[in-house]
């Protein structure tokens, strides 16, 4: 039997994927033939802005992921993983394992929005040795590995091995490299009451940045106060330094100012811990796709459609998307992702109810960041603002971006006992885990009907 219903289904359980799925929700509210869907990896949004402070104790890990069933009403949902998507029979196949069957999906209308993992740029040793900051579980190991390195170097012996221990990297002087270097700091210099064999002295926390700039996308005089405040707090951030390989011991790096021939720009930095937060790059099912891309990302038009593929729309980190001012793409932040969100939801309601569709203009309602405890930068309503201003304005603006209020609730509450309370360095055991591989599908499900 025929299907009647129209169905759209979106890919990806992110800041773009779930702020479309909801706009769509309200543009189709009433309308029982459409039939929206979601798929995604993991069965939450996780929100990302808060894992530096979840890495440093001070909010729980429950209490940034919020359950995708909880905040779609009306969507049918499904956890899985993307194998491919073939545009021409307009299906979507998701993957099957062992206790897992495979799922073939039927759509109409598509709306691409996977997202973006880690780039390591072909240092493999990097993606082997250096810890990240893109999931739940990557910020769980950054604190676990932090209070694992107090453990061991508060009864070490030897000073050149103890200073090693207590030396954290931060490969990355964006938004996430300084807002997780400056959380670091803070556990490190809260917690060391409890290990009378480290001296402030001891604890090093580096920032290695390939630009001649921290905080890209901020105006110079923010970037500078934001390096000043992180310099004042003990953080040493080195700038025009690449990282060029990291063995598990060693971080090897090169100045980026000088001759590519001078060995003397040529530096080590002897370190137990790296964490990478310097670059992303599209999932492999993009990159593998029919779409069209650019440097990996699905090339959209003004109206972020695809290329080619009428009725597909492409959003967030995946679609590449330029800055007519600058002829530069955008940052991929969450509140770029959320904006296409919803101009691809109203074009998809435009071309279903036969209207015009919308062409899609960014305007930039403001960044910030947390910078450490207390301090941060903002630029707001065409403002720089900085110091606690900024600091408090980052916590309502993103307490208020909380989807579900019990969320809100808890993690208003984690603040207000981080204000009251030490942090605990109880050290979780989870396994690290491995990069999970493309398996083999067992069987698929067919749903078209």
């Amino acid at each position: 039997m025929a299907r009647d219903k129209k169905r759209i289904v979106v890919l990806g359980g992110g800041f773009a994927g779930v702020q479309c799925t909801k706009k769509l929700e309200e543009l189709f509210k009433n309308d029982s033939e459409i039939e929206i869907v979601i798929v995604s990896e993991d069965n939450f949004l996780l929100f990302t802005p808060m894992l530096p402070q979840v890495a440093s104790g001070m909010i729980e890990t429950r209490h940034i992921v919020m359950p995708i069933r909880t905040i779609t009403k009306k969507s049918i949902f499904y956890e899985g993983r993307v194998k491919n998507i073939d545009p021409y029979g307009k299906i979507v196949n998701l993957w099957g394992s062992g206790n897992k069957r495979g799922i073939s999906l039927h759509y109409d209308f598509l709306v691409v929005a996977l997202g973006s993992e880690t780039n390591f740029f072909g240092m493999s040793d990097l993606e082997k040795n250096a810890y990240q900051m893109k999931t739940l579980n990557d910020a769980v190991m950054v604190r676990n590995r932090i209070i694992d390195m107090l453990e061991q170097a508060e009864n070490e012996t030897n000073p050149i091995l103890k200073q090693s221990l207590l030396r954290f990297v931060v490969v990355g002087g964006g938004f996430a490299g300084i807002e997780t270097a400056g959380e670091i700091m803070d556990l490190l210099l809260d917690v060391r009451k409890y290990y009378p064999n480290i001296s402030r002295d001891d604890i090093k926390v580096i920032v290695l940045e390939a630009l001649p700039n921290i905080l890209p996308g901020f105006s110079d005089e923010l970037a500078k106060f934001a390096q000043e405040k992180l310099t004042e707090h003990g953080i040493d951030i080195r700038l025009q330094t690449a990282v060029t390989s990291f063995d598990g011991d060693e971080v090897m790096t090169k100045r980026l100012d000088g001759d590519k021939n001078d060995e003397s720009m040529v530096d080590s930095i002897q370190s137990k811990t790296v964490i990478w937060t310097a670059g992303v790059t599209p999932v492999n099912t993009i990159k593998r796709s029919l779409f069209k891309t650019d440097k990996g990302k699905i090339v959209v038009d003004r109206f972020l459609e695809v290329k080619d593929f009428p009725e597909v729309f492409a959003i967030g980190d995946c679609a590449s998307f330029y800055d007519p001012k600058t002829n530069r793409p955008f940052a991929p932040t969450a509140q770029l992702a959320e904006a296409q969100a919803k101009v691809a939801a109203k074009n998809l309601y435009s071309i279903i109810r036969n209207k015009e569709k919308t062409e899609f203009v960014y305007e930039s309602r403001g960044q910030m960041a947390i910078i450490g405890k207390r301090t941060g930068i903002a630029s707001f309503l065409g403002m720089n603002i900085h110091g606690i201003v900024a600091w408090f304005l980052w916590r309502n603006v993103y307490l208020s971006k909380i989807p579900t209020w019990d969320k809100r609730f808890r993690v208003f509450l984690d603040w207000a006992a981080d204000a009251i309370f030490d942090r605990d360095i109880s050290r979780l055991k989870f396994m690290r885990r491995e990069p999970e591989k493309e398996y083999k599908v067992l069987d698929e499900v067919d749903d078209v009907w």
